[in-house]
């Protein structure tokens, strides 16, 4: 599940959010999955190598881009901008949101959902012992196979909370819950952005439309292990353009893993999904991290998918995801009043994939398929 790099406050009351300005030290305007920030200072210790997180200030760096690169991503803005022309859907809009679902009471919650608040980030690498692994491989292999089901159900017509009521009765009927339900009061079991919505859109009554993209954003928790995958699909006769942005995240995402093994730098990852993504003139979304996941939902190591000087080496035996974000325009972002729904602040189409994985000695497994 897509998680965030920044938190501050946020009202309830307030209007829509802008999510990118900044003046030295960052603070976002907006709650999201994680709940700390991400500068904390921690030592571990894990099968004899040390990750340590020095207390300082965030700060936010620029990449100078050069004039090729420049040209590229305006060719390509351009490009795209033409085949809008032909077909561009209304703006997003929020339909009805219907009432929570309810989960048996012999299905095991995860702790955050009878407290209502959102957990801080654990400090803890997620690191399974052998029976641990197997959990969490079931959990992870789960959450694909819900994931793949969902995608039939993309079609025309069909609202984002029928997505979410099939999503659910799977998930239960498989003795786990959806580890979205209840989290920092997340209403829904599963996370469904359309277009332009980068992340953490809630299900409602709105009908998908021919030449919809969306993002579905499938947890499950299953016998003390949460697995996490993503994926966006086609709705219809989707645009050229909006096809070519989703195939590139996808490979964003693959060229990520491709640099994960044991003792290999985590900005590496970020180094290279930036490359690739820039080759196509899109932009990464720095917003929304990778996170360690297992039987915590969201903890250290926060995997930044844009380019980025932080520290840390990863630990075999490690799980956790990669989820990138790409956009066609900006990647500025607003926010919804229900605290959670994140669009692209110029409109434009936004998309995202994701996995979680199981670094190994000589590279890594990738979890969550089926």
């Amino acid at each position: 599940m897509a998680s965030t790099a920044f938190l501050s406050s946020f009202s309830p009351s307030s209007s829509l959010q802008l999510c990118s300005s900044f003046n030295g030290d960052y603070l976002a305007p907006s709650r999201c999955f994680i709940g700390a920030p991400v500068t904390t200072t921690s030592s571990l210790s894990l099968s004899g190598k040390t990750n340590s997180y020095s207390p300082k200030k965030f700060q936010v760096s620029a990449k100078k881009v050069s004039g090729l690169e420049e040209a590229i991503r305006i060719r390509r803005m351009r490009e795209l901008e033409t085949k809008s022309k032909v077909r561009r859907n209304p703006p997003l809009r929020r339909g009805r949101v219907s009432p929570r679902l309810l989960v048996p009471d012999h299905i095991p919650r995860p702790p955050y959902v009878e407290s209502g608040v959102l957990p801080d980030i654990s400090s803890e690498f997620q690191i399974p012992d052998s029976e641990g692994l197997v959990k969490m491989k079931a959990a992870c292999e789960l959450a694909a196979r819900v994931l793949n089901f969902a995608g039939t159900l993309v079609k025309p017509s069909v609202t984002t909370n029928e997505i979410d009521k099939a999503v659910h009765d799977m998930i239960i009927e498989a003795g786990a819950y959806p580890s979205p339900l209840g989290y920092g009061g997340f209403p829904k079991s599963v996370c469904t952005s359309v277009n332009e919505c980068m992340c953490h859109g809630i299900p409602d009554s709105r009908q998908l439309q021919n030449g919809d993209i969306i993002n579905i954003d499938v947890t499950v928790y299953l016998d003390g292990y949460h697995g996490d995958t993503l994926r966006t699909f086609f709705c219809g006769d989707v645009d050229e353009g909006f096809k070519k942005l989703v195939k590139v995240t996808e490979e964003c995402l693959e060229k990520g893993i491709a640099v994960c093994k044991d003792g290999a730098s985590f900005k590496k990852v970020g180094k290279r999904i930036s490359e690739h993504a820039e080759k196509f003139g899109y932009n990464v979304v720095e917003r929304f991290v990778g996170h360690g996941v297992g039987p915590v939902f969201h903890s250290e190591p926060l995997i930044y998918h844009h380019r980025n000087d932080e520290p840390g080496l990863m630990v075999e035996g490690q799980t956790f995801t990669i989820e990138p974000i790409l956009t066609i325009g900006t990647t500025e972002c607003v926010t919804w009043p229900d605290n959670w729904t994140t669009l692209t602040a110029d409109g434009g189409v936004a998309a995202q994939c994701e996995h979680t994985i199981l670094i190994t000695r000589t590279g890594s497994e990738i979890l969550t398929i089926c």
